[in-house]
């Protein structure tokens, strides 16, 4: 998993709320289990026609937001089905952050093991950050992780609180399995203990 220390990217907003799993990434893209490609299928039903042709006016596909790492979302981000793949798409697509008012737990947890940083803060914050994002060019953040802060164009400064753990993780880059390998010396001396006091095992 890449290490996510500190983040300076696009932010581009998305003023919806409840906006579930499937809408992140329809049924129809779940035919993979490949973290890639999942990028173009990201918020399809709202990105495209019923022909494929992409909505002019839809914010990703707009500069500079289509290169943006910074999503600003609604209440209830990531709600619905327990769905590994859209936390997948968004990370394909490119972004690392999700700033919301609240998001749904198992979406919410997923984020942190693939890499992605999923941020909760009051309304009146994100209107500030909403506001920084809508500046075209100008709407560059920096998301600090070290220091929990969120830095706009501007100067102005947003604390955020993230657990210590999942802190840790996305600072070294650990997933679950990065996790169990960093106990990689205590489990083989574990088994060799075995296997000398029950070769037959």
């Amino acid at each position: 998993m890449e290490k996510f220390t500190t983040l300076t990217g696009i932010a581009a907003h998305l003023p919806m709320i409840n906006v579930d799993t499937d809408m992140i990434i329809p049924k129809n893209y779940l035919k993979t289990i490949k973290r890639t490609g999942l990028g173009e299928g990201l918020f399809a039903e709202l990105r495209y026609d019923e022909k494929g042709t992409k909505d002019p006016d839809f914010v990703l596909h707009k500069e500079p937001y289509t290169k943006a790492q910074i999503l600003i979302a609604g209440d209830n981000f990531g709600c619905g089905s327990s769905r590994e793949h859209a936390p997948w798409a968004l990370l394909d697509f490119g972004f690392r952050c999700i700033i919301a008012p609240s998001f749904a737990d198992i979406f919410y947890n997923n984020c942190f093991k693939n890499g992605i940083l999923p941020i909760i803060l009051p309304q009146e914050e994100i209107n500030k950050l909403i506001d920084d994002a809508e500046r075209g060019d100008n709407a560059r953040l920096t998301i600090d992780l070290e220091a929990q802060e969120i830095s706009g164009p501007d100067g102005g400064k947003i604390h955020f609180d993230v657990d210590p753990h999942r802190k840790h993780c996305l600072i070294e880059g650990l997933d679950d399995i990065g996790l169990t390998l960093e106990k990689a010396a205590n489990i083989d001396a574990y088994e060799q203990k075995i296997a000398a006091g029950r070769p037959w095992v």
